[in-house]
């Protein structure tokens, strides 16, 4: 076994690190206070290859593997949890199904300018009344000539005011259920587009989450994702390789608050002594260091299987589970190092608690991650 990143590996680790020291972390709260959306990180983003890093470079992507694709998700949202969750969005959700579902024609017109960073994609599966039962879907789409007509509403849909296009879900067979479900690329300019308010979240503040509202809207059916009542298959494929991405990004909240109480441990004193010398917080130190050590080794078997195109639909569950838990582990912990600093904004320890509560619950909670991973255990 090799633990050594390669070349490329490596080298997109400096550079995601630098870019993200340098460039995001000076903006995180800031962001995070105002809930502005960072326009700047994501264009240069974009102009680093980060928006489409394991898409070929035929269609505008960097050409890497999905290790690299972990690797850049874990240091940018070290630096900021909202900057990373953009970032995951576009290559897990948007450009994944397209390069694996897609047409020829649809990663030309849709894939290629998502995955060079030119524009910005979203993942339309989640209902107000479809959240983890994801093949209760309530949208319809009728097949009316060349055209499918689409009404319902989507919720919680991160990247949704910016986004440019939408993989989109609805039900075209009400009765097969969600067999019946059939995936679709929905230009957001389409006329009955209708984008809600941004919701006001706990944390992740700077990435928009808002409602698509669909009403008549007409969808060539070009645009067609797979085929008819492909869209439960597609869904579940994507999220597959959408929870190494929130993994990822999970380690990286974390390691912002073992880094962030580990720098405060060592310069804080009391009793005489930096508290970084007594063992309550070198216990919780070590506990932080070692679960993240962990939960970055399975981001790393799911995302090779990934490349190698095996199934990792439990070791992608696997990982996006220890790694959720751990950054909400990480940043009790590292709250509890701080101390009464640790409960007010003026040290980011509140903002990694805030911000690794969402990666329990999106793109699959926890309890989902468990039958998931259960089911795969039983069929073996």
């Amino acid at each position: 076994m090799v633990f050594d990143l390669t070349e490329e590996q490596q080298m997109i680790q400096d550079m995601a690190r630098t870019f993200a020291q340098k460039e995001v972390l000076p903006k995180a709260a800031e962001l995070d206070e105002t809930g502005r959306y960072p326009e700047e990180l994501v264009r240069q983003m974009a102009e680093l290859g980060l928006m489409g890093v394991a898409v070929p470079e035929e269609y505008g992507g960097a050409g890497m593997d999905n290790i690299c694709y972990a690797i850049a998700m874990e240091e940018i949202s070290r630096a900021c949890a909202s900057t990373g969750v953009i970032l995951s969005v576009n290559n897990s959700l948007a450009c994944d199904p397209i390069l694996r579902f897609g047409t020829e024609e649809q990663k030309e017109k849709y894939l290629t300018p998502l995955a060079s960073g030119k524009k910005l994609g979203c993942f339309g599966l989640t209902e107000p009344g479809a959240g983890s039962d994801a093949g209760s879907q309530k949208t319809t789409a009728v097949r009316n000539g060349e055209h499918y007509v689409v009404n319902g509403t989507k919720n919680f849909i991160t990247n949704a005011p910016q986004a440019d296009s939408c993989v989109l879900f609805a039900m075209t067979d009400r009765e097969k259920k969600h067999k019946g479900i059939t995936a679709f690329i929905l230009d957001m300019k389409y006329e009955g587009v209708t984008v809600g308010k941004n919701e006001k979240k706990m944390g992740i503040n700077a990435s928009a989450t808002a409602s698509i509202i669909l009403e008549d809207v007409k969808i060539p059916v070009e645009n067609r994702l797979g085929q008819d009542g492909d869209g439960f298959k597609v869904a579940m494929h994507t999220l597959d390789g959408g929870r190494i991405g929130i993994a990822a990004q999970a380690v990286g909240i974390a390691r912002a608050s073992l880094e962030d109480a580990l720098a405060y441990a060592k310069e804080r004193k009391q009793f005489g002594q930096p508290i970084a010398n007594f063992q309550a917080i070198q216990w919780m130190l070590a506990d932080m260091a070692t679960e993240i050590e962990a939960a970055r080794m399975l981001i790393y078997r799911a995302a090779w299987l990934k490349d190698r195109k095996a199934r990792h639909s439990k070791e992608s569950s696997m990982a996006k589970l220890y790694a959720s838990e751990t950054a909400m582990r990480a940043g009790v912990k590292g709250i509890q190092i701080h101390g009464g600093y640790g409960y007010i904004k003026e040290y980011p320890a509140e903002r990694h608690f805030r911000d690794a509560k969402i990666t329990e619950i999106y793109e699959g909670t926890s309890e989902v991650q468990r039958m998931v991973i259960a089911s795969a255990l039983l069929k073996d």
